[in-house]
């Protein structure tokens, strides 16, 4: 409750919660579990992480200029970060690429 110079203001009547909706609710606890489960994968071996290094790419491979004759005519935007799993599938690289270099001692600049 807030109180102004004349009358209080209950907040309550104004926040209504959104009721939970069983297909929305569904659809983000999977995706939940897929981010856990992204984030709580472990690098342990040096063939596992070379192969995560080698298959999420550095940047998007999407993103483009297109040029004709000299001259950029239209860009077309990363499109990865539209990905609901981009933030892990990085987290997973940036891992794998910590693994090579503090435990196998490798140089990871043929990666980037």
């Amino acid at each position: 409750m807030l109180k102004t110079n004349t009358q209080p203001i209950i907040l309550s009547s104004f926040v209504n919660p959104i009721e939970d909706n069983l297909a929305v609710k569904t659809k983000f606890d999977l995706l939940q579990k897929l981010r856990q489960w992204c984030d709580e994968i472990e690098i342990n071996d040096p063939q596992f992480a070379r192969l995560i290094a080698k298959v999420i790419p550095a940047q998007c491979p999407f993103e483009r200029d297109i040029i004709i004759f000299g001259r950029t005519i239209a860009h077309i935007p990363p499109m990865c970060k539209i990905n609901p799993l981009y933030e892990q599938f990085v987290g997973l690289r940036f891992r794998a690429l910590c693994y090579l270099v503090d435990k196998c001692g490798e140089d990871i600049q043929s990666y980037c």
